[in-house]
């Protein structure tokens, strides 16, 4: 089946979407896979709180509750009671006609009772068989009207009964049905199948579903194309064959040949089976599955449709919800009959996710490039800003930072205090706290008689230009011990921060497991971890000196990592791997170190999870090179990088 539902008209849709709030709950696992897709995936199976506090629920939520769903049915349906009432029912006429001719039987005379006795052993010896039983009822000369009255009510009523379960789309055009409705039904299956016909022959028949439409629409409430008509008689076709599935052997047999003998009567069980036939053609193979109702509640026959559509229903959402293609695809999804399903909140949570991707194209954050959803630049530095004002408000709560060792100076930032000015300080002069001065010194009056001494300028924060390279461990172990999206994160503030307040100083990024590469910033955002095992910093260190090579102002190192050295390039070119660290794999790193040492590169380190044997060979780097070493953990990280990086940045003057 191609599509399981009807097509989303829009009349469905639910509250608009605020794409850069949306964009802000998948920041985590944007960073985490660099994914769109996947990160609008498990969005979708979450769901998310609005700004507003509304609960818009997520496809796992929807699919828990569909399955309670289901067993409620499961729990409170008895299926055999379908059965069991048409065999009632008949065993009642039966016993009616009994009762009549035992009555008659007391006044009658002795040729009478002859006939009566005829008629009695004609009653019993009707085949147990439904349908074979009321064909005998059928061809019965009843003694009792009433009896024969009920027969044909009966026949009369299972025969709408069965169309309704068959059609149970179509009730309000079923109910009541007289002898011209059921031709007009016997019509409109015909001219279905013909036009079937021509379509599985290649011929277009546009015009012909028009005409169709025009004439029968009131049949199929809710239906504008063919497709959706096909999907909607192939979907009652799979609950009815569940139904029959879900009888035993006998119950199965005795009421398919009931049900044919009642549609045959109407001329419906070949043009079904026709319907059926080109179905399959038009690739749609309806087939049930048994269900097991083992609940107290009778169903009726009239009844089986509704109830087994909605099991079916339910299995068709459970199967799409567990693995949607993508947030557009849930427009193709009866949305209303969500709604009558779940309740009218689910209805409107499946709107909203089905305009995930399109709020966030229209905010501009993110693109389709080549059949691929991909982050725009926007949306890159809206992760890179977003990421940098977290852990900036994780700082002003942490305590970290608040005690600026550094002293005043040349540099642009002001601090909002002032000084006495000194030949050679850049003259930004406080107005208010030069006259102030004056007007201490030579008292009350005008006009104020300014001197050199009278001058206040306004303090400013000394800063150097800093060329920087962050060296990012993107080895297995980062994700294992739930490392990997701090450390990334941090990465992409310390981008916004630079790109942001300090435009003219260098930043790049290396990435390394078992071998190192350079990461271009752009990409940032979609880098994941390498699925490795080794820890090459002395190839990562050699690869960022030689990036800092005739860079200018400070030149730093930053390393973030959760493991000591287990790798290194060997002079052939070939990878060297051990664990533990073998000592020529600690020599190459730590040769790596005083080359960067000696090109006056600092190297600052951030180990996470360290063990003892990472901090005895830390403990060797910092001796080797004179930077700091920073022990902390995945949610202490940012504070520790950021507060060291801005300090860094400060000239002691």
């Amino acid at each position: 089946m191609r599509y399981l539902y009807s097509k989303w008209d829009g009349s469905q849709e639910g509250e608009s979407v605020d794409g850069n709030f949306i964009f802000d709950q998948l920041s985590d696992d944007l960073l985490y896979n660099g994914d769109v897709a996947s990160a609008l995936r498990e969005l979708m199976s979450k769901g998310f709180t609005g700004p507003d506090g509304t609960r818009v629920q997520g496809l796992s939520e929807m699919i828990e509750n569909l399955r309670q769903r289901r067993a409620e049915l499961l729990g409170s349906r008895n299926l055999s009671s379908v059965y069991d009432s048409i065999k009632d029912e008949i065993d009642e006429i039966v016993a009616m006609e009994e009762r009549a001719l035992d009555e008659a039987e007391l006044l009658a005379d002795d040729q009478d009772r002859l006939a009566f006795e005829r008629k009695r052993l004609e009653l019993s010896a009707m085949s147990d068989d439904l349908a074979q039983r009321i064909r005998d009822l059928q061809g019965y000369e009843f003694y009792s009207q009433p009896a024969k009255q009920r027969l044909e009510e009966l026949i009369s009523g299972l025969r709408e009964q069965l169309i309704e379960s068959t059609f149970s789309q179509m009730k309000g055009s079923l109910s009541n049905m007289g002898p011209k409705q059921r031709q007009r039904l016997a019509q409109m299956l015909a001219e279905l199948n013909e036009l079937l016909s021509k379509r599985a022959e290649g011929i277009d028949v546009s015009d012909d579903f028009s005409h169709f439409k025009e004439k029968y629409g009131d049949m199929f409430p809710g239906v504008s194309t063919l497709d959706e008509l096909l999907d909607l008689l192939a979907r009652q076709a799979t609950a009815m064959a569940s139904f029959m599935e879900s009888l035993d052997d006998q119950q199965r047999l005795e009421l398919a040949e009931l049900f044919d003998e009642l549609l045959g009567d109407l001329d419906l069980a070949w043009q079904l089976e026709m319907l059926s036939e080109n179905l399959s053609q038009m690739g749609y193979h309806p087939s049930g599955r048994p269900v097991g109702l083992r609940g107290n509640q009778d169903v009726s026959l009239g009844e089986v449709g509704d109830l087994f559509s909605e099991l079916t229903r339910i299995d068709q959402l459970e199967a799409f919800f567990k693995n949607p293609p993508s947030p557009a695809s849930l427009a193709d999804v009866d949305i209303s009959g969500v709604g009558d399903l779940l309740g009218e909140d689910a209805g409107k949570s499946l709107a909203e996710l089905a305009e995930l991707a399109k709020s966030l194209k229209e905010a501009g954050l993110i693109d389709n490039k080549e059949g691929f959803l991909r982050i725009s630049p926007k949306g890159l530095r809206q992760i890179a800003d977003g990421a940098l004002k977290e852990l900036f408000s994780k700082l002003k709560h942490s305590g970290l930072g608040e005690h600026p060792s550094w002293r005043s100076g040349l540099g642009p930032d002001l601090e909002y205090q002032t000084k006495a000015y000194e030949y050679g300080d850049s003259f930004n002069l406080n107005i208010n706290q030069t006259l102030r001065n004056a007007s201490l010194r030579q008292g009350a009056g005008f006009p104020i008689k300014l001197s050199a001494d009278d001058f206040e300028i306004e303090r400013t924060e000394a800063t150097v230009s800093t060329s920087t390279v962050l060296l990012l461990d993107l080895s297995l172990s980062m994700p294992l011990r739930d490392n990997f999206l701090p450390a990334k994160k941090v990465a992409v503030a310390l981008s916004s921060l630079v790109r942001s307040k300090f435009p003219r100083d260098f930043f790049a990024l290396v990435g390394f497991s078992e071998v190192a590469r350079e990461i271009p910033i752009a990409e940032l955002p979609s880098v994941t971890w390498d699925y490795v095992y080794g820890t090459n910093i002395a190839h990562a260190l050699a690869l960022g000196r030689k990036m800092l090579k005739g860079q200018k102002g400070t030149k730093q190192i930053i390393l973030v990592t959760d493991g000591e050295p287990t790798s290194h390039v060997l002079p052939s070119g070939e990878i060297f791997f051990s664990y533990p660290p073998a000592p020529e794999t600690l020599r190459a790193t730590l040769s790596e170190v005083a080359k960067c040492t000696s090109g006056g590169i600092e190297v600052n380190s951030f180990v996470l999870d360290a063990d003892d044997q990472l901090r005895r060979f830390m403990d060797k780097l910092v001796r080797a090179n004179g930077g700091r070493v920073f022990y902390t953990s995945g949610s202490r990280l940012g504070d520790f990088v950021l507060v060291d990086f801005i300090k860094n940045r400060k000239s002691s003057l």
